[in-house]
């Protein structure tokens, strides 16, 4: 009798889920607004502790309120919000909450926009407010191990005021993690300040701060042309609507500057018509230098780890896109280079075991995260360093 051939069976690992490569990836959170940080049970205790303003006191009434008809409604939900914000001690318990929350999607740095100036206007002193700041940015390190820096901007539609004395602050009383400036509100409302916001934006750029305007999220790209040419930006927060122009899209494909896209954002705000629709792919395929970002998660019903989760679900996008955005996010931060590469590593390691998935995309997100020939930007000027422990101004180039 014959023996039977011993069959051998291969050991075969189970694929890792999408989800679980998505918690792994460290991050980093480029576009994301303070206010629009709160956690819906911080809203609720702050509507509880000011009943005189109009936010809801029930989480149900709440998020009906957080239904947005369009982008002029959604800014008037985020000022009742803000609105609730009186003391430095809720500042700091803000920023304590958005680390806390980021820490627990893997997210290591944070650069995370304060609007000093609906602060300030409405009575917080600019020393209290800052103070509060720089606590609350050590301790997010100490107890959350996220590391914080801080943008300032003010909103477009209240001019000329709000531009000087958010620039004031930045200037004379800035928080030792502030690494940028930027613009965001209506954009509709800018061209008559155009003058007086590139003068505000020119002595930022010159103090050293970086330059980083939303525009093209609600409006044409006429808006990013001024954002790049006038407000000499470094990033373009949303930067949507470049796709409506083929001479910027070439523009931006040439110079790298990256846009911090903010797909559920997009929807809630209704600049887009479903989260199937987001031009985010296009935005890949056309060569440009995107991020991925939460904008103002518990607002919009989302988180950071969400929008990666949706880009792989909804949009399509492979492991090795999704690292490559986390990349991306890395690369376009203002770290210094050591702590750049240090992330850099870490995402590498956590592609090296999981399955490519895919083949990558234009623009940088689909390559490796650590591949030597990724776009290199140099800021080009004496800029604040997120990594000086002090705030100061050094050179550094995007790694």
């Amino acid at each position: 009798m014959l023996a039977e051939p011993v069959r051998t069976v291969a050991s075969v690992e189970p694929m890792e889920s999408i989800e679980a490569f998505i918690d792994r990836l460290p991050k980093a959170e480029l576009h994301l607004h303070l206010v629009g940080s709160a956690s819906v049970p911080t809203v609720l205790e702050l509507a509880r502790r000011h009943p005189d303003g109009t936010v809801p006191r029930s989480a149900a009434d709440l998020a009906a309120f957080y239904e947005f008809r369009d982008f002029p409604h959604f800014s008037q939900v985020y000022g009742a919000v803000s609105s609730l914000v009186r003391e430095p001690a809720d500042v700091a318990e803000l920023v304590l909450g958005a680390a806390h929350d980021l820490a627990r999607q893997n997210v290591r740095y944070v650069e995370l926009t304060v609007t000093p100036y609906t602060l300030t206007s409405a009575g917080m002193p600019a020393a209290g407010l800052t103070e509060a700041l720089d606590t609350a940015a050590r301790s997010a390190g100490r107890e959350h191990g996220v590391r914080m820096a801080y943008i300032f901007d003010f909103a477009g539609e209240y001019g000329g005021p709000a531009a000087h004395a958010t620039l004031e602050h930045a200037l004379t009383c800035p928080p030792s993690a502030l690494v940028g400036f930027g613009l965001a509100g209506i954009e509709q409302a800018r061209p008559r300040f155009a003058a007086e916001f590139r003068s505000v934006f020119a002595s930022a750029v010159a103090a050293g701060l970086h330059s980083v305007p939303h525009a093209g999220e609600m409006s044409g790209p006429a808006t990013i042309w001024e954002a790049l040419d006038g407000l000499r930006a470094e990033r373009i927060g949303h930067g949507i609507s470049c796709l409506d122009d083929p001479a910027l899209v070439a523009r931006l494909r040439e110079s790298q500057v990256p846009l911090e896209v903010c797909p559920t954002s997009n929807v809630c705000t209704r600049q887009v018509p479903g989260l199937a629709a987001h031009p985010l792919p296009r935005l890949l395929a056309e060569g440009l230098f995107v991020t991925l970002n939460s904008d103002d998660p518990p607002m919009f019903g989302t988180t950071l780890t969400d929008e990666y989760r949706r880009a792989a679900s909804v949009l399509g996008l492979s492991r090795s896109e999704l690292a490559g955005l986390a990349a991306n996010g890395v690369r376009a931060s203002f770290l210094d280079s050591g702590a750049k590469q240090a992330l850099l590593a870490e995402i590498d390691a956590v592609t090296a075991v999981a399955p490519a998935g895919g083949t990558g995309s234009a623009g940088g997100a689909g390559s490796p995260a650590g591949d030597a020939g990724a776009p290199t930007r140099d800021a080009g000027s004496p800029t604040r360093d997120a990594g000086s422990p002090t705030g100061g101004v050094s050179a550094e180039t995007r790694a």
